[in-house]
């Protein structure tokens, strides 16, 4: 149906009043890896204080938000032809971002860019895993691995960390030992827990999937930025290790997640196995223009990330304080427990105005660092929540965290 409307033609369809037939989920043929399963996500409600994404606090300067209209301006001039299919430029200067962590010099090859860092996973998923292979993760670890993995038909074996949440050289020579996987994926610093891996640990991951004849390394850095001094990337061990990966995001150090660009760094026959599997024109002239600008603000964007670090430390300092277990954190946020009903605690900061995260395991709960304001909100809320009759060993109304 065509509506005139001012002169114009609206070609929006009448709207159709007659209901659906009723057709549940289960009704679909859905794949049956897939059936049971929750979409990922965290709540996102209107609350005072959001400390539930390890988003940066900081948003962009009035004239970093001026630069980055502009450059999207300049890319809607050219709205009507393609963008750069391999983002050659993008790419030039996330190698030249790179290349103080990793010490050596970082060549527009050896990057791949694409739609945040979950679809980098994606990818490298569809290159390396897919029907008949596995994928081995440490958990808890990110969700997303695992999901990514069952979205792309990868089989999905999870192994387990140490009672602090730590991996040894030994146990992940093990589990290699015993799948012998496509991927093997690390997180580092890891979510939720915020802790670090030795590069120890990496390079023994990286020697044993060579001994047996396996797969690639992934190691995800999303949070790299917010490491603890001397504490060193993954980066370093590119040039020994041709199957690692190193995965990062622009999303939290850069303040840049609402853009959606993730990016890794390896060897450039894993870039060439990529260009296999990325979508045509994946990455969209406006965010390789937006992402541009963003490095060439890159000291200011990561100016704000010692006042990050310094919440997270002040967390870390007041929680141990008032006795919780609390894992050491080269991370935006901190993991602490350990508590008889987390989902008391959840609940009472929630009915406080304050969200935080729960991902498990039981009995634990994620915090963001925020602007200091919010971690004072969050700190007085959590100390009256502990404070009550029962708090974190009581019974709740039987609701769990809508983000598990």
């Amino acid at each position: 149906m065509m509506v005139q409307t001012g002169g114009r033609v609206d070609a929006r369809p009448a709207r159709d009043d007659r209901p659906w037939r009723p057709l549940d989920l289960d009704e679909l043929p859905l794949r049956d890896v897939l059936r049971g399963v929750s979409p990922y996500g965290a709540p996102q409600l209107d609350v005072p204080v959001r400390l539930n994404t390890n988003e940066n606090p900081y948003p962009p300067s009035i004239g970093l938000v001026d630069a980055l209209g502009k450059a999207a301006t300049l890319a809607a001039t050219e709205a009507n032809r393609y963008p750069d299919r391999d983002a050659e430029a993008l790419r030039a200067d996330l190698a030249y971002y790179l290349t103080p962590d990793a010490g050596f010099g970082v060549h527009t090859a050896q990057v791949w860019a694409a739609n945040g860092s979950n679809e980098v996973l994606q990818q490298l998923c569809q290159a390396f895993g897919g029907p008949g292979r596995v994928a081995v993760g440490f958990e808890p670890s990110y969700s997303m691995h695992r999901l990514i993995a069952l979205t792309t038909a990868t089989d999905w074996v999870a192994e387990q960390r140490a009672a602090d949440f730590s991996l040894s050289v030994e146990a992940v020579a093990a589990a290699v030992e015993r799948h012998r996987p496509a991927l093997l994926f690390l997180c580092s610093p890891n979510n939720p827990t915020g802790t670090a891996l030795p590069l120890e640990v990496i390079a023994a991951a990286c020697e044993a999937m060579h001994a047996a004849g396996s797969g690639m390394v992934v190691v995800d850095e999303a949070y790299a930025e917010f490491r603890r001094d001397g504490v060193p990337s993954a980066l370093t061990l590119l040039p020994q290790h041709p199957r690692l990966i190193v995965t990062r995001t622009m999303s939290k150090a850069f303040a840049l997640a609402g853009a959606r660009v993730g990016y890794l760094a390896a060897h450039p026959a894993v870039v060439d196995a990529l260009q296999l599997v990325r979508l045509p024109y994946h990455l969209s002239g406006f965010t390789q223009a937006v992402a541009r600008t963003a490095l060439a603000h890159a000291d200011e964007l990561l100016g704000s990330v010692e006042a990050v670090r310094a919440q997270r430390d002040r967390i870390v300092r007041e929680l141990t304080a008032l006795g919780l277990q609390v894992a050491p954190s080269d991370a935006n946020f901190v993991f602490f427990g350990a508590f008889a009903d987390h989902r008391a605690v959840w609940r009472g900061l929630l009915d406080a105005g304050v969200l935080i995260r729960d991902v498990g395991p039981d009995g634990w709960l994620r915090v963001t660092a925020g602007l200091p304001r919010e971690i004072d909100t969050f700190l007085a809320a959590l100390g009256r929540v502990l404070a009550g009759a029962g708090a974190g060993t009581g019974q709740t109304d039987g609701q769990t965290p809508p983000d598990r």
